[in-house]
C-alpha cells in the first residue's frame, strides 16, 4: 500500500511550498494511523529491555564485565525509551499498568520516574525557554554535559518531586522508597551483582543529560528550531529510534516503534526542517 505521505506529495505536486508555512505542511502530514499499536507491538514495547537486563547479569555473574556492561547499557536505552513512551501515554497500556510499569523502571533503572516524567512533559511545554529545565543542559559544552551529568540526574528528578501536582509526588515518593529499599538490599546484602548493577545504572544515569538532551538539542533555539534527527538505520536501531527527535517532538503523541514511518512521511514533505542531524 501507498504510503500516505506520498499521497499527500503527489496529490499535491503543484503546490509551491515556499507560499505555504511550515505549520500548514505540518498539518498536512497524517499521522493517526500511527497512534494505535497492535497486542504485538504493546508486548514488545512492554518487555524489550528486560532480556538485556537478564544478559547483563548473566554476563557478569560469569565474570564478562566487559560485554556485561554493554549489555546493561543496552538495557538502559530501552528502558529510558519504555519509561518516555510512558510519560506521553502512547506506550498502548492503561493509565494504571502505565503507572506500573513506571514503578518497575524505577526499580531496575534506580531513578525517580514519575519525576523525570514531570519534568520531560515541562520540556515539551517550555520548548527550550528558560523555564525548560531539562532543555537548559543542551546549552552547556559537550564535555560539561557529560562531567556534570549526576546534577542534570539530580535536576530533573528534584524538579519532579518538588513542583509536581500532588498525586504524582506521591507516585515521586513510591519510586523513591523502592529505590532506597534496593540501595539498602545492595548494602546490607553486599552481593557482588547488586552492586554491579547499582554503580552501572549510576553510570548510565550520569550520561542521560548527555545523550537525551545535549546531543538531540544542541545548537537549537527552540520553537521551530527544537531538535535535530538521525538517519543511520544502524544507528537509530542502536538507540531504540531516540534520536528521531525532531519527529518525536513535532508529533509527541506517536509511539517510539512508529517514528521510522513518521519520519519518512516528514522527509517528503518537510526536509527542510530535518537538516539539523545528531551525527
Amino acid at each position: 500500500m501507498r504510503n500516505s505521505a506520498e499521497t499527500f506529495v503527489h496529490a499535491n505536486h503543484a503546490v509551491n511550498t515556499e507560499t505555504v508555512s511550515d505549520a500548514e505542511l505540518l498539518r498536512s502530514i497524517p499521522f493517526h494511523d500511527l497512534l494505535s499499536l497492535s497486542r504485538k507491538q504493546i508486548f514488545i514495547n512492554t518487555t524489550l529491555s528486560w532480556p538485556w537486563l537478564g544478559l547483563g547479569f548473566l554476563l557478569a555473574m560469569q565474570g564478562w564485565y566487559v560485554l556485561a556492561i554493554l549489555a546493561t547499557g543496552m538495557f538502559y536505552m530501552l528502558a529510558l525509551r519504555q519509561a518516555h513512551d510512558c510519560y506521553h501515554k502512547n506506550i498502548g497500556l492503561s493509565a494504571r499498568n502505565t503507572q506500573i510499569l513506571l514503578h518497575v523502571l524505577a526499580i531496575t533503572m534506580l531513578c525517580v520516574t514519575h519525576a523525570v516524567g514531570f519534568t520531560h512533559l515541562q520540556h515539551h511545554q517550555h520548548k527550550l525557554n528558560e523555564h525548560d529545565i531539562e532543555g537548559s543542559w543542551s546549552r552547556k559544552s559537550a564535555w560539561s554535559a557529560i562531567a556534570l551529568g549526576w546534577v542534570f540526574f539530580y535536576k530533573i528528578q528534584q524538579n519532579g518531586l518538588k513542583h509536581g501536582p500532588k498525586r504524582l509526588q506521591r507516585r515521586a515518593y513510591i519510586d523513591l522508597a523502592l529505590i532506597f529499599s534496593v540501595l539498602l538490599l545492595t548494602a546490607i546484602s553486599q552481593h557482588p551483582l547488586l552492586i554491579y548493577h547499582v554503580l552501572s545504572m549510576l553510570v548510565c544515569s550520569c550520561l542521560v543529560g548527555f545523550f537525551a538532551v545535549w546531543s538531540v538539542h544542541h545548537g537549537c533555539e527552540g520553537e521551530h528550531d527544537i531538535a535535530r534527527t538521525e538517519r543511520r538505520a544502524w544507528l537509530n536501531f542502536a538507540t531504540a529510534h531516540l534520536l528521531f527527535h525532531v519527529e518525536h517532538h513535532t508529533f509527541p503523541a506517536v509511539p517510539c516503534n512508529h517514528l521510522p514511518q513518521l519520519a519518512q512521511r516528514m522527509d517528503a514533505v518537510v526536509p527542510h526542517l530535518l537538516q539539523k542531524r545528531v551525527t
